[in-house]
């Protein structure tokens, strides 16, 4: 069965480190390493959009239909501010999503912090757009969004911990440098002339 694509806003990472052997030590802690060309931190999780739309319509019993929702969505997404390419820092991995993923934790600068906060601001714009009523409520319960923690977390996720429920372990200062923000699986989203 062929996963549906996920739509996240995200930024890319472009180095960790001043040389590649930076980011292959922490092989030393995480399983099956990920390839550095495919990492990235999320910003904001989205989801398959078809499942976000149809949570929407089920939230409203129909008052806004899966194609409203999808027009909208996707006109949203595609206005959305870019996030200029900007330098972070990790000096720890920690375990994520109940102990199956390590994420080297990332501190990013404030105005990182700042385009996070407005994304989720904006993402309560275009529930309230879509007719959402308690709209934190519709945050907290979408399976498609997945929200479970109330405060971002900066992060890129790595690999597997070698060992469960273990964790944080210092790693020593790494740069990190990330690239301008985009959207994770942009040219899968429907045309707007569709909507």
């Amino acid at each position: 069965m062929q996963m549906l694509p996920r739509i996240t806003v995200e930024v890319p990472v472009l180095a960790i480190g001043s040389v590649p052997s930076d980011y292959e030590e922490l092989a030393s802690h995480v399983d099956a390493l990920r390839r550095r060309n495919g990492l990235h931190m999320t910003l904001l999780h989205i989801g398959v959009l078809e499942d976000f739309c149809r949570d929407v319509t089920q939230w409203t019993n129909g008052v806004t239909s899966v194609e409203d929702a999808t027009f909208k969505t996707v006109a949203w997404l595609t206005a959305l501010p870019v996030l200029r390419g900007f330098s972070g820092s990790a000096e720890r991995l920690v375990v994520l999503g109940g102990g199956g993923v390590c994420g080297l934790e990332v501190d990013a600068p404030q105005p990182v912090h700042d385009y996070q906060v407005g994304l989720v601001q904006a993402l309560h714009e275009l529930l309230d757009e879509l007719l959402v009523d308690n709209i934190d409520d519709f945050i907290l319960g979408s399976r498609a969004l997945g929200f479970r923690y109330p405060r971002w977390a900066p992060h890129i996720a790595v690999g597997r911990p070698k060992t469960r429920g273990s964790g944080p372990w210092e790693i020593g200062a790494l740069g990190v440098e990330f690239g301008d923000s985009r959207i994770r699986n942009r040219q899968l989203l429907p045309p707007l002339g569709a909507g």
